[in-house]
């Protein structure tokens, strides 16, 4: 008896679940996040976010060389950086840091410095002359032209609010919230493509 409430119940919300899966969401528990498979912000190699216009991911190596050219830091406080400095658009990820900053150290243009157990890491002599060409044209840059840092952050942050409110709706809302949210997403996407087939130089 229990299976077949359970089947009842399924098939009972499964319209619904499939109307979901249309606008790009997982059914049932809406377990995932994000549009896509990976989610906002995701993506594969050198950590979370994207690249810039063009959608290429910053070089790690450049970025990192470009930081030192500040002051000395460690490894996590140049991950935060560059969040930062992205606007959070570009994370790369202790996977891609650390072996790129022993690539560094091994090339012997920085060099490391132990103090209460956090690895510091400095520009050599013989690493300035590759870290000035990076810092003239700093990965980040790419991220701040035309306000992109701003505006890429105001729609993840209003998107991933938009999610929060959805995931509620999917799992405790009634048949008739469950439409009407569908009928929103419905709207939601068609505004969307108009602003996409608005003329750019008119707005």
């Amino acid at each position: 008896m229990r299976f077949q409430r359970e089947n009842l119940h399924r098939g009972h919300h499964g319209g619904h679940d499939a109307r979901m899966r249309g606008h790009g969401f997982p059914g049932g528990d809406f377990g995932g996040f994000g549009w896509g498979a990976g989610g906002f912000g995701g993506g594969p190699g050198g950590g979370r976010g994207r690249g810039g216009r063009g959608g290429r991911r910053p070089n790690v190596r450049a970025a990192l060389l470009a930081l030192l050219t500040e002051r000395p830091m460690h490894g996590y406080e140049m991950i935060q950086e560059l969040e930062q400095r992205t606007g959070g658009m570009w994370r790369p990820s202790p996977g891609s840091v650390y072996p790129t900053l022993q690539l560094l150290e091994d090339e012997g243009l920085i060099a490391s410095t132990t103090e209460g157990g956090r690895k510091s890491f400095a520009l050599t002599e013989a690493g300035q002359a590759e870290a000035t060409e990076a810092a003239a044209q700093a990965p980040w840059s790419a991220f701040e032209a035309a306000g992109a840092v701003n505006s890429w952050q105001d729609i993840r942050e209003a998107a991933m609010g938009t999610m929060n409110a959805l995931r509620q709706v999917l799992r405790t809302g009634s048949d008739d919230q469950r439409t009407r949210a569908a009928e929103v997403l419905d709207e939601a996407r068609r505004k969307l493509y108009a602003i996409l087939a608005e003329d750019p130089e008119t707005r």
